[in-house]
């Protein structure tokens, strides 16, 4: 590496030797020996031949646009304060001439790919919004201003879109490097109030990336410390290891010059590079003659080491830095553009394929229900949730079982179920109503009727909110479910969550219209073949005639009742032996038989729960959604599935797009890979 790095210095160091003897002599653009300078391509680097395919490569990642799928490239950033001299560094690496003019001559990003090639010969193009169009010398400076007015208009403002200057030139350097607008605060007459802020935007989203090199043009005569260019730069580069410093206008304000770029108080990790440009009518060989002498003859420019002076030194260091650059991303890049790759082709694949006829649409809406009966059936009927490991909203089974639960604990907690309260007064004053001229130690059975249906009523309301609670939860996992299976397929999913809202309401309105028959069949009669009501009853009327003599004798305000509980009795003495005994035998039968009741009313509500979801999952909703999808209300469903819906369509595309375009980046990269050029071979 050293013994290249001698080579270059050499070369420039002859070079400026034989020019300065040149000029002695007479220098003249048309002399002999001018014309061996042009041949023998100073400024050409001796690494040109070994990082052209690298730098290829990178270019034609750039023209396929690879940056657009987040992959970012090795990037040589031109920024710098407006009259900075920013456009005269990119015209001597160049070689060729570039518009000039008061206010902003850059107003697009211009992508400059200069390549040394033997023919004498230049050829130059301009690439911009997918055209090509060919130039000369003479013509490029307009060819650019006219090229910049179509992308950015005929005002003043600017564009984020590139214009890529291609210049194959004898004697200009292998170089790729983007030259951005010039920082201005204030807009002049046709440009936007906020054009700074525009400038700013557009270079910060260039330096930024880790990848970029930023060449930062300063004028000799500024403060370095308060350039616009120097504070954008160190905002995303703060040790300054990848940014390099231009120092132009040397010839105007060399005193002090040695001590502003050795001193380095704003962390330039690159270095400098002091040039003088060329000015007026100088052509590019007469200007780098006058350079180099002045650097060797002016009593400040002299003492600054020849590794920090001249064009040829810039160009490289920037082939250098950039042929670095390349080997140290190159790695990265590769493995980027194939995660990337293989993410587009996985997205892709999970898309569902674009149907073409209706058999193939009809076979997708089996498909379709299939899996989604599938789905219900796991969670709504076998209590299994691997799909929905995290959301307990879906774990089902669980859920309904917890609806039933606290239904149950509401109609045992409902306060016409409480036996204490207000011990034997309902019943005595249901009895006195209820007699008549039979024998008095009968308990007339309209009297359990009349209290049995008081009961019933009070808590007819808890059954049916539990039906529409339960049916409320059952469509939301329905449409969540159908709506996932369905999200490649608009039409289908606009019919699905249709025919699931219009089942799952009739499925509702059926159940309700079922539990209020199930409550109108418990008022109505008494009825059960359950042995547990005889021997609950027989069990509790033990204590009867304990009962009656304790609240006759007054022994006791309060009683402990069998299957009751404490109540009070003070209010009970007043009634005669016969009344208090068929009263309590009338709450002891409600007792027996109330408890029968509720368990009749879980274990049917229950029972019809699960008959419902079984029918819901295995018959009625596939019959729904075909007669959504092929009714007369809402029919051509299958039909309208063979038209992509547009955002299906652009997705498709772009990633088609985007998987051309990394296939195509993968075949670039993978061929400087088999060249086995190695990260040893690009430093330098």
């Amino acid at each position: 590496m050293g013994g290249k790095r001698t080579q270059t210095d050499s070369g420039s160091r002859s070079s400026s030797s034989f020019i300065l003897q040149d000029d002695e002599e007479g220098f003249s653009p048309n002399s002999s020996n001018a014309l061996v300078l042009v041949q023998n391509a100073p400024i050409v680097s001796s690494y040109n031949e070994r990082i052209r395919p690298m730098l290829d490569a990178i270019d034609k990642l750039r023209s396929l646009m690879v940056m657009e799928e987040g992959i970012q490239l090795p990037t040589i950033v031109v920024v710098g304060d407006q009259s900075s001299g920013k456009s005269s560094v990119l015209e001597s690496l160049a070689g060729i001439s570039l518009p000039r003019g008061r206010g902003i001559c850059t107003r697009v990003p211009l992508v400059m790919r200069l390549q040394h090639h033997s023919d004498p010969e230049p050829e130059l193009s301009l690439e911009y919004n997918g055209r090509v169009e060919h130039s000369d010398e003479d013509n490029i400076s307009e060819d650019i201003v006219n090229a910049t007015n179509l992308i950015a208009g005929d005002k003043k403002g600017i564009s984020d879109t590139p214009l890529t200057l291609l210049v194959k030139k004898n004697g200009v350097p292998d170089l790729t490097m983007v030259d951005l607008p010039g920082i201005t605060r204030v807009p002049v007459h046709g440009q936007p109030e906020n054009i700074y802020d525009q400038i700013k935007d557009m270079i910060m989203k260039y330096i930024k990336p880790d990848e970029s090199i930023i060449l930062n043009v300063l004028s000799a005569s500024t403060d370095f410390s308060t350039c616009e260019s120097i504070s954008m730069s160190r905002s995303v580069d703060k040790t300054g290891e990848r940014t390099l410093a231009v120092v132009t206008k040397v010839d105007m304000a060399p005193e002090g010059l040695l001590e502003k770029v050795t001193a380095d108080d704003v962390d330039i990790g690159l270095g400098y590079v002091c040039v003088r440009n060329r000015i007026r009518d100088e052509t590019y060989e007469e200007a780098r003659a006058i350079a180099d002498r002045l650097f060797e003859t002016d009593p400040f420019l002299s003492k600054i080491d020849k590794s920090m002076v001249g064009i040829q030194v810039l160009a490289d260091k920037l082939v250098q830095i950039q042929a670095a650059s390349i080997a140290r991303n190159l790695p990265d890049i590769v493995k980027k553009i194939n995660d990337k790759l293989n993410s587009c082709l996985s997205e892709l694949n999970k898309m569902p394929k674009k149907l073409s006829s209706v058999a193939e649409a009809m076979t997708a809406v089996m498909q379709i229900i299939g899996t989604s009966k599938e789905s219900l059936k796991k969670i709504l009927v076998r209590g299994e949730f691997d799909e929905f490991p995290d959301d307990k909203h879906m774990h089902c089974t669980a859920r309904l079982v917890e609806m039933l639960n606290k239904c149950s604990d509401q109609l045992h907690e409902c306060n016409v179920s409480d036996h204490k309260s207000n011990f034997l007064q309902e019943e005595i004053a249901i009895l006195e109503e209820a007699k008549g001229i039979n024998l008095p130690n009968f308990v007339p059975r309209n009297a359990f009727l009349i209290v049995l249906q008081g009961i019933v009523k009070g808590i007819s309301s808890i059954p049916i909110g539990f039906v529409e609670q339960v049916w409320s939860y059952i469509e939301d996992v329905v449409l969540s479910v159908l709506t996932r299976n369905t999200e490649n397929y608009y039409h289908v999913q606009l019919s699905a969550r249709r025919a699931g809202h219009n089942l799952i309401e009739k499925m509702k309105e059926r159940s309700i219209n079922w539990m209020m028959e199930i409550v109108e069949m418990e008022k109505l009669t008494d009825y059960t073949c359950n042995p547990e009501y005889l021997s609950e009853w027989h069990r509790l009327m033990i204590e009867q005639e304990t009962f009656i003599q304790k609240v006759l004798r007054a022994a006791e305000i309060n009683i402990n009742v069998e299957g009751i509980g404490m109540v009070e009795v003070g209010g009970l003495r007043k009634y005669p032996h016969v009344l208090l005994s068929q009263a309590f035998d009338l709450k002891m039968r409600m007792t027996a038989y109330w408890n029968v009741v509720l368990r009749r009313l879980i274990d049917i509500m229950g029972l019809h729960l699960q008959l419902s979801v079984s029918n819901l999952v295995n018959k009625d909703m596939e019959m729904e959604i075909m007669n959504e999808l092929l009714g007369p209300n809402h029919g051509g469903g299958i039909e309208r599935m063979l038209e992509e819906p547009p955002s299906m369509a652009v997705k498709r595309q772009k990633l088609i797009k985007s998987i051309k375009k990394l296939k195509e980046s993968k075949e670039v990269v993978c061929k400087i890979m088999d060249d086995r050029f190695t990260y040893a071979d690009y430093l330098v």
